[in-house]
């Protein structure tokens, strides 16, 4: 079985979708950096078996489910963008591309156009 890398990067997209612990096998690498990112963001980052000693093993209770086979975490739909946020996140964006190449004016315009035909918020 190939192993799964968790990098920083992973680790704050699983948080941001709403995932609060991370089940580490054997197949699982966790980056240091993830670590650290995982520990700032209150991710859990538990082991296969794991599980705390005040706890009492009751196999006729406990059943053991991968990962994998676990049903995905209801998500709560995220608020859709204002059309003010949305031409200001793709202003900065393009903005970080072409510099001061374009008139801020012209470049605020043609997003409006733009967001305006494509029906955005």
């Amino acid at each position: 079985m190939p192993k799964i890398f968790y990098t920083e990067r992973d680790i704050e997209d699983l948080y941001h979708s709403g995932v609060t612990t991370l089940v580490v096998n054997d197949d699982v690498v966790v980056t240091d950096l993830a670590r650290e990112k995982a520990r700032k963001l209150g991710v859990e980052l538990l082991k296969e078996h794991d599980q705390p000693s005040s706890a009492p093993i009751r196999p006729y209770i406990t059943k053991n489910v991968s990962p994998s086979a676990a049903p995905p975490m209801p998500q709560a739909p995220s608020p859709a963008p204002t059309r003010v946020d949305l031409e200001t996140r793709v202003y900065q964006a393009v903005q970080a591309q072409v510099g001061d190449s374009v008139d801020p004016g012209l470049l605020k315009t043609v997003i409006q156009r733009v967001l305006k035909n494509v029906g955005g918020s």
